[in-house]
């Protein structure tokens, strides 16, 4: 496959492309409930962000969540600013297709949003997730505070245990503070509602926690 292998490994800092000053911001709301992508938000209301994948399917699976307000998609976790799809998918940003959720703590815990993620996709792949290969498409949980932070890990070593009775493979997520998050170009929020019949790669391995 041509560029494989340059799409499967994180670029350096002076490789990266400079990306530019002006975020992408979303035109309108969201598709099916209407609410805010960029806020604000309920006080009291909460973010969570997930790598798992292609972030159509991603995002598609937390906002049938009771208790998760809104969803958007866009790019974390790597070094260019204000990336566009494109440049993501170049393998030249470092950046991961992400879905951040803004949820309803007393509605929804964090951990049924980490149960989610974990049944949702195979984060034993590496820089891929089924046919879908590249950086941006590694498995992540990116934490906004120290309870998030605790809760990933401890999930992941409860997955962990459990995954073993199904395949040796090693689990490859990685888990961080929560960096920036650069909003998706409009036609890719909440893509699969728009788009009923389009592409979704996320299938889990039968692994329930």
């Amino acid at each position: 496959m041509p560029g494989f292998g340059r799409k499967t490994r994180l670029p350096a800092e002076d490789e990266a492309l400079p990306g530019r000053p002006e975020p992408i911001l979303p035109a309108g709301n969201h598709f099916l409930n209407g609410r805010p992508l960029v806020g604000p938000f309920p006080d009291g209301f909460r973010y969570a962000m997930f790598g798992m994948g292609c972030f159509w399917g991603a995002e598609r699976r937390f906002w049938a969540l009771p208790g998760v307000y809104s969803t958007a998609v866009g790019y974390a976790a790597g070094i260019t600013p204000n990336p566009s799809y494109d440049e993501v998918c170049s393998g030249m940003t470092g950046h991961n297709e992400v879905v951040r959720v803004v949820y309803d703590p007393g509605s929804i815990s964090y951990q049924a949003l980490l149960k989610c993620f974990w049944e949702g996709h195979n984060p034993t792949q590496g820089m891929r997730q089924g046919n879908d290969v590249g950086a941006q498409y590694r498995s992540g949980i990116y934490t906004y505070d120290d309870r998030q932070k605790a809760w990933a890990h401890e999930s992941r070593e409860r997955y962990r245990y459990a995954l073993r009775q199904a395949t040796p493979a090693p689990i490859t997520t990685e888990i961080r503070a929560a960096p920036a998050f650069y909003f998706a170009e409009e036609r890719h929020q909440q893509y699969l509602a728009k788009n009923p019949a389009g592409y979704c790669g996320l299938g889990g391995v039968g692994v329930l926690v």
